[in-house]
Order: C-alpha cells, then structure tokens, then sequence
C-alpha cells in the first residue's frame, strides 16, 4: 500500500511538473517566435507575418494581445484607405448615378467598420475578448455590405475590401487564441 501511495504521488508530482512546464512555455513565447507559431493557423501566413512584424516597438516582444492590437491597427488603416478612395470616387460626375449612389453607402458601411475596428481594439485593451470578437465580425459583415453597394468586382475598392477581409481573418485568428490556451 505504502509502495502505491509513493508511486501516485511521484506520478502526481510529475504531472503537476509536466502542466506547469507546458503553461510558462506558452507563456513565455512572445515576439518573432509567437508570431511564426500564430501564423501557422492564419489563413494567409506570409501576410500574417509580414503584419504581425510591422510594429518595430511592440513586435519583438509582442504577446497574443499585442499581436491582436498590431493586426487590428493595420485593418484600421487599410480601411481608412478605402474610405479615401470612396471619397475621391463620389465626386467623379463621370459616374453612374446607381454607383454614385452605392459608393455612398459604401463610405457610411466603411466608417462603421472603421469604427467597430477602434471598438474592437478597446474590448482587448479592457480584457473583453469576447466584445472584441463581436465588433470585428461586425467589422467584416460591414465591409461585406460595402462590395453589395457597389455593382462590379474589379474595381479598386473590390480589391482594397478583399485585402480588408484577409488582415481581419488574420485578427479573427488571432482573437480566438486568446479565449483559449496555445495548444502549439
């Protein structure tokens, strides 16, 4: 019986050791290596770390949360170049009126998305992970609305919402690594 009871507990001890080892591993990823381990799961890797890299202040010591923020603010300001676009497309006279018309709507559905973006970065900054997740899919459905205002798929704006989609995709991976733990 003696002999059992230091059997369970060496192998106790050894499991408590094993856990606690893979936790502060986890943990302890952080920067270029986090970034390489995220992007393996994002749905465009090269992207994702060219992204991920672009901060020269937080990237090398980037955390998931930080790598959320850096990813986001990117989506920001690609979507800040939509709306310049739209903007500069609204006053061609040259236009239809249909498409006028739907590059006006697609200018409000672009400042909801800018918006939701800045939204989304302040449920993480609070520790909302899951607010966060709410805007940024409200972010994409926006920028969905925005190519269903405007008739046609080629244009600049149909290209510029496309890359809008792949850098919120990269932060939609990323969101959901923080509501679990990293299974690398």
């Amino acid at each position: 019986m003696e002999r059992s009871t230091k059997l369970f507990s060496a192998a106790l001890v050894l499991f408590v050791v094993v856990v606690a080892h893979r936790a502060a591993a986890s943990q302890d990823l952080k920067g270029k290596k986090l970034i390489n381990k995220v992007c393996t799961i994002a749905p465009s890797r090269d992207l994702c770390v060219q992204i991920l890299s672009s901060d020269p202040i937080r990237s090398p010591n980037a955390d998931l949360k930080d790598l959320a923020v850096i990813s986001l603010r990117v989506a920001a300001r690609n979507a800040s170049g939509i709306l310049s676009d739209t903007k500069m497309l609204i006053d061609d006279d040259n236009l239809d009126p249909d498409v006028q018309q739907g590059l006006a709507d697609c200018k409000e559905t672009i400042l909801d998305a800018e918006s939701q973006l800045e939204d989304t970065i302040a449920s993480l900054l609070v520790g909302s992970d899951t607010d966060a997740q709410v805007w940024l899919k409200a972010a994409v459905a926006a920028i969905d609305t925005c190519d269903a205002s405007i008739p046609g798929d080629d244009d600049v704006l149909s290209v510029k919402s496309a890359m809008f989609r792949r850098l919120c995709n990269i932060a939609i991976a990323i969101s959901k690594l923080l509501n679990k733990p990293l299974k690398f």
